[in-house]
């Protein structure tokens, strides 16, 4: 019993623990962010309907950090370094997102930037379309849909393939493979790390969104997602995992991509005719 207390309970009470702590870092940042004057200020306001979009959209974008995390795991057994993994994957998923939505408040008041920030994040949504859609496409399953969903793909390969150059810099591919076996501390940072790199690159992703949503009730549901994800990683990871790579959550998730991105790039004309 004491080895199933230390083994699964404190992680798991730790991860509702950060959620909470996140949550109010990003209640008073938004007011720290308020005191600028910025025309259009953000409301501290938690509606259902908003976390329910970011934990929906969080959870849907989180298929690459399921299977990194799942990995890491594997090789990183304990309950002392399930802690570590837990506190860095909160904490940098946290700064990623708190950084984008710096960004993002600022430049609304520099209407070109802007358009540039949800073209670049439009952008980003088509690469992880391509993905998957890619992944849907190897499993072979729902073949009635096959045809539409190729012809789909190629053209978001197509367009990703011109902007690659752009995208490689921006939102670098990281390796899910050769994960080894760290100290406490080494994992806590390599923890860090990853999700901050993967917060900047799907927290900028949902940029095109943020006309039609709270920003604040959203990026709570960033945070819950990413504590549920962390729970069910803990108590079942390979089933977890799993989830993440049903061929229905990659379908829903790939062509969703596909129809905010084409958003984004409606929204950024407007503002662009708006402004000449």
């Amino acid at each position: 019993m004491k080895i199933s207390v230390k083994e699964l309970i404190i992680p798991l009470a730790l991860a509702v623990i950060a959620f909470l702590g996140l949550s109010t870092i990003l209640y008073f940042f938004i007011h720290i962010l308020n005191l600028f004057p910025i025309q259009a200020r953000i409301i501290p306001q938690l509606r259902l309907a908003d976390v329910l979009v970011g934990l929906t959209i969080y959870l849907k974008t989180s298929i690459d950090f399921a299977i990194f995390i799942g990995n890491l795991m594997r090789k990183n057994i304990g309950w002392k370094k399930r802690v570590a993994i837990e506190f860095g994957t909160a904490a940098g998923n946290a700064l990623g997102t708190l950084f984008i939505l710096a960004i993002w408040y600022f430049l609304k008041e520099a209407p070109l930037l802007l358009v540039a920030m949800i073209i670049i994040a439009s952008l980003v949504l088509l690469r992880m379309a391509e993905e998957s859609l890619e992944e849907f496409l190897h499993k072979r399953n729902f073949l009635a849909f096959h045809n539409s969903i190729s012809f789909l793909n190629q053209q978001v390969k197509l367009i990703n393939k011109i902007t690659k150059p752009l995208l490689g810099r921006i939102s670098p591919n990281l390796s899910l493979t050769g994960i080894k076996e760290m100290s406490f501390f080494s994992l806590l940072f390599f923890s860090f790390t990853i999700p901050f790199i993967l917060g900047l690159d799907d927290f900028a992703g949902y940029v095109p969104l943020f006309s039609v949503v709270n920003v604040f009730g959203f990026a709570v549901g960033v945070f819950l997602g990413h504590m549920l994800l962390n729970l069910g990683l803990f108590i079942m990871p390979k089933k977890t995992t799993k989830l993440v790579e049903n061929s229905i959550v990659l379908l829903i998730g790939g062509v969703a991509f596909v129809g905010i991105a084409t958003w984004g790039f409606v929204e950024a004309i407007k503002i662009l005719l708006g402004f000449f």
